[in-house]
This record gives C-alpha cells, sequence and structure tokens, in this order.
C-alpha cells in the first residue's frame, strides 16, 4: 500500500522531533490525531516505522530509509513554492543564467548589468559552473539559458556559436616574454608553465598544441581552470595558457597578454533546451550578449595565425 501525503507529513514530523507530542505540535493537532494516523499508516504500508520503547520512539531502518526518500520529496515541493513566491513578486518573470567560469567572469555580467536598465522588473540568477553541472541545469529546467567556451554535447540541448577567442599565453609584466609581440612553443619552454590536468578539456587543449610543435608538456604547476591559472600567473607563480575569455576579465592584472603562433580557437557557444522554445525575456537578454560581445571583439572570426 502507498502513503498519502498527509501520512507522509505525520510520518516526516515524528521522524524530525522523535516523538508523538512533538510531531502535535508542530502539525498543529492533537496527540491522539498523530498517534491513530502514525498506526494506520503502519498498517497501511504492513511494517513497524517505529519501535515503542519504554514509552519512547525509535525509528526502524526501514523508516530511515523511506525519509531519505520523504526529504527529497519535501525539498521539491519547498523549490515549488520558493518558485510560485518569486513568480508573484516578479510579474514580467524570471530569467535564469549559468555559464562556464571563462565566460562568467565578465561577458555574462556585463551583458545581464546592461539587461537590467532596460528590464528593471525581471529578476536573473546567475551561476558559473563546471562543463557537467552547467549541462545538468539546463536539463533539469533550472537553467533558461547557457554560455560555454567547452562543447556541450546532448540531444536534448542546442548550441548556437555566439564569438570566438584563442588560446593565448599570459606573463607578468616584467617578464622576458613580456617583450615579445607573438609567441611560439619553443620560446615558453624555459619558463615555468601553469597547466591543466592533462584529461581535461583545456590540458587536452595544452597539450595538442606542444605536441604540434614536437615539445612535451612539462607543467610546473596544474591548476583546475584558467580563471585559477590566471590568478597564480597574477602571483608570479609563472606563465600560462589561457582563453582570451578568461585574460580579458582580469581588467587590473599584473600581467601581459600575448598571441601564440597556431594556438587554437576557442567557440563560445550559447546552449537552451532543443525541446522548448526560447521565451521572449530570454530572446532579449541573447539580443544585449550578442552586442556586449561584438563590443568585446569576441563576435568577429579569429583568422589562423
Amino acid at each position: 500500500m502507498s502513503f498519502n501525503l498527509r501520512q507522509i507529513e505525520v510520518f516526516r514530523a515524528v521522524m524530525i522531533t522523535g516523538s508523538i507530542r512533538g510531531a502535535s505540535q508542530l502539525l498543529f493537532v492533537s496527540q491522539p490525531a498523530v498517534s491513530r494516523l502514525l498506526s494506520h499508516t503502519e498498517a497501511r504500508v504492513g511494517f513497524p516505522l517505529f519501535e515503542r520503547i519504554r514509552g519512547r520512539l525509535y525509528a526502524t531502518p526501514e523508516a530511515k530509509k523511506l525519509f531519505h526518500e520523504v526529504e527529497q520529496v519535501y525539498a521539491g515541493v519547498k523549490r515549488v513554492n520558493e518558485l510560485a513566491r518569486e513568480l508573484s513578486e516578479h510579474q514580467e518573470g524570471i530569467l535564469n543564467l549559468v555559464a562556464s567560469p571563462s565566460v562568467g567572469q565578465m561577458v555574462i555580467p556585463m551583458a545581464m548589468a546592461e539587461y537590467r536598465h532596460n528590464n528593471p522588473q525581471v529578476k536573473l540568477t546567475f551561476h558559473y559552473l563546471g562543463h557537467t553541472p552547467l549541462m545538468e541545469r539546463l536539463l533539469n529546467r533550472q537553467a533558461d539559458l547557457a554560455l560555454s567556451i567547452l562543447p556541450v554535447n546532448h540531444p536534448n540541448l542546442e548550441m548556437e556559436e555566439i564569438g570566438s577567442g584563442r588560446l593565448v599565453c599570459i606573463c607578468p609584466y616584467n617578464h622576458p616574454l613580456a617583450r615579445r609581440a607573438t609567441l611560439a612553443v619553443p620560446d615558453l619552454l624555459p619558463f615555468p608553465l601553469i597547466s591543466y590536468d592533462r584529461a581535461s578539456p583545456f590540458g587536452a587543449m595544452v597539450g595538442a598544441l606542444f605536441e604540434a610543435s614536437g615539445e612535451p608538456v612539462r607543467a610546473a604547476i596544474e591548476a583546475g581552470s584558467p580563471q585559477n591559472a590566471c590568478a597564480l600567473v597574477q602571483a608570479g607563480a609563472g606563465i600560462a595558457l589561457v582563453d582570451e575569455f578568461s585574460a580579458r576579465s582580469w581588467a587590473a592584472s599584473k600581467f601581459v597578454v600575448r598571441p601564440v603562433v597556431n594556438a587554437p580557437i576557442l567557440k563560445a557557444t550559447l546552449v537552451r533546451l532543443r525541446t522548448e522554445p526560447m521565451s521572449q525575456l530570454a530572446q532579449a537578454f541573447v539580443e544585449v550578449l550578442l552586442g556586449v560581445m561584438q563590443r568585446e571583439g569576441f563576435r568577429a572570426s579569429t583568422q589562423e595565425t
């Protein structure tokens, strides 16, 4: 037999408070009513949920397993209530945005600030996330739009390239490489390199660039992301290869940016659910975002060096 919602509510209240009395106070009902409903629930499911020892209730192993699932149900109900409240407070709508860290540090915040000028009543939410969490947010309908510089491959997601930027070298202002206008892989070899895990997308990119020059990657430091690499270069820990989006997001940086011969191009891709049309709010934001990408020099196609 299955639980109904009232039985779930009473069961959860007893689990949280540890007693019939506590559950009755939490639910604002009488203790006999809680006790009767709990007994009826145990009879309905066919096994005991609590052991009664010297007047106290102790949850059975089966009850503990059920409680874990019940908490997930309540978390879902809480999200529904929060969304209903937000929709009531923001009649013009809510737009949920996510982005990979590289574009999330500058491009998206700039677009959000501009969008807010013309749409002050629209609530915006924003998170920058790793590759997998970003996809999960879209697929779970917790985000309306995403911007990523890494390929996103899923049959339920639609992608549109809206900009691009190269992999570039960053180094401190007083570094010997800062005196050169353009760099090649052999130029980087004498200096401590901040790179990435070889199995990561950025690590694979750096590895391919070095391999094409016939040189192995010898990383002095491995960073988790280009943004981490920027922070390390800023601190004077070495040089790094990062995407232009990340490099440009450090406006007050202590490092210089130099192009690298044959460096790969990274595409900024707008990602959304394939199965649902874009809302008018999302379409308006995309127009603003395209304008920002254009002004910042990321819309034009980059030619091979």
